[in-house]
């Protein structure tokens, strides 16, 4: 058994949706222990930003025609969808940015569809696969931000209904309460959802391993 992880904060050390990710692997080792889990860091290790142009770009050359840069694109593409799909469960930590995904987590979805071509639908299909996913205002229903989470319906598009991963999501929001003043009257409410998603993550991770 093997876990692929990812996890795209570009703050690590107080990243909400790591501490979450690490219950759940926490979990998932306990049933597996010993067993590899291969780590990508999109934060802390961004992919190159013109990667998936020159990847994409490079499918239209004659291969003896491309560019050294464009081989470089297409074996980085190759690599991160093995890291993938070669895993047993799969583990992701994603965090909404500006209502969305960001940059640098874009680009690897990008590489790894392109990389699978006309094989991406059903890439993952079955796969155990957990979200981690951290908001830190409010998004729910009544919020002066519902549906305002770009992030989260695009993910569960790309993961559930494309690649068909078995997907499983956690969720925390009010991250920011605490850290943005203008949220502090949220505080009791910020603690609660705190709770749920630190128990949801140890559910999420033992359904996991048993996978």
């Amino acid at each position: 058994m093997s876990l692929f992880r990812l996890d795209a904060s570009i703050m690590p050390a107080t990243s909400a949706g790591a501490e979450l990710a690490d219950l759940v692997e926490a979990e998932w080792s306990a049933a597996h222990p010993g067993e590899p889990i291969v780590r990508r860091h999109l934060g802390t290790d961004p992919l190159p930003a013109e990667a998936w142009t020159l990847a994409t770009t490079a499918g239209y050359a004659p291969e003896d025609r491309r560019t050294p840069a464009q081989r470089d694109a297409l074996a980085l593409a190759a690599g991160l969808k093995a890291e993938l799909t070669e895993a047993d469960a799969v583990l992701l930590a994603v965090p909404l940015y500006n209502y969305g995904v960001s940059q640098h987590f874009k680009v690897w979805i990008d590489l790894v569809i392109g990389a699978a071509g006309p094989a991406v639908q059903g890439m993952l299909k079955d796969k155990p696969t957990v979200l981690v996913t951290v908001r830190g205002g409010g998004y729910g229903p009544g919020a002066p931000r519902e549906g305002w989470d770009h992030s989260t319906p695009y993910l569960r598009r790309v993961l559930a209904d494309i690649w068909e991963a078995d997907l499983t999501i956690v969720e925390r929001e009010l991250t920011l309460v605490g850290v943005n003043p203008a949220l502090d009257h949220l505080k009791d409410l910020a603690a609660q959802r705190h709770d749920e998603a630190r128990a949801a993550a140890h559910h999420t991770g033992r359904s996991l391993a048993a996978k």
